[in-house]
């Protein structure tokens, strides 16, 4: 993808989380219409798809003939560049008013990320990355940590809304709860990897993720600084939804903590 071509998904993305961002926090409070999507806690608002509809809106017209992969409205269109949106990361965090949630919008093209930003109006923040390029917040360069040991390590994960799944992220919370110096869950999978590439945060793994959830986050990790592989080290992959992420010897060591659970 051309460097010119991306710095203008980068700002049509920028555009589009920031108005979906503002739609969202102008109506943070007040009742919702909120529906179950399976499993609990899987939930869906209205605002989801006020969010949802005002980004593929702006997507396809400013990009006809790309696809968009959006979690309330599924897949569409064929093209070598796809966009991934989540509309409203954090929905649950949101419906209760709580101010951790962010809005995500990552570009694809080929099966290598090229765009990403993560608003988060709750924090007042908005992240972006183009590839090759750095990741910033607010319009200044970001870096990872440089913690070094686990023992002084500030952790953040999530539990799958599959039940399986999260029976095992429940072994992981376990041995990293003897291991590191904290854990946090914050509820917005695109926040987490943000914070990790801010610095905030140390080190991240998840699992049962959708690429919606972690196109952009992933970029913006990456391009600050951090390792982003698979939960045992290998290549990370967009669409197998497990993630590792962190500096380079924090996700080392989380790496090997996570291999012995296997």
């Amino acid at each position: 993808m051309r460097g010119d071509e991306s710095a203008r998904a980068l700002e049509v993305a920028k555009r589009l989380a920031i108005k979906a961002g503002k739609l969202l926090h102008s109506r943070r409070y007040g009742r919702r219409t909120v529906s179950s999507k399976g499993g609990v806690g899987n939930i869906v608002t209205e605002m989801d798809h006020a969010s949802e509809r005002l980004i593929v809106g702006g997507i396809r017209k400013a990009f006809p003939h790309h696809a968009i992969m959006a979690e309330e409205s599924g897949a569409s269109g064929a093209s070598e560049f796809r966009w991934h949106i989540d509309p409203l990361d954090g929905t649950v965090n949101y419906a209760h008013g709580f101010p951790l949630w962010s809005v995500s919008i990552g570009l694809e093209a080929d099966g290598r990320l090229e765009a990403g930003v993560v608003c988060c109006p709750g924090l007042g923040d908005l992240y972006e990355a183009r590839r090759g390029h750095g990741a910033k917040r607010n319009g200044k360069p970001i870096r990872v940590s440089g913690t070094k040991r686990l023992d002084k390590a500030l952790l953040v994960s999530g539990f799958p809304y599959n039940w399986k799944l999260k029976i095992e992220a429940l072994k992981a919370w376990g041995a990293f709860v003897r291991r590191a110096q904290a854990i946090r869950r914050l509820g917005s999978a695109a926040l987490d990897l943000c914070l990790i590439a801010d610095g905030r945060l140390d080190g991240y793994w998840e699992r049962g993720l959708g690429s919606w959830d972690l196109a952009a986050g992933v970029l913006i990790a990456h391009e600050a600084g951090a390792v982003v592989t698979d939960l045992r080290g290998g290549p990370f992959d967009l669409f197998k939804g497990d993630v590792l992420a962190g500096n380079e010897t924090i996700h080392r060591q989380m790496a090997a903590v996570l291999r012995t659970l296997r």
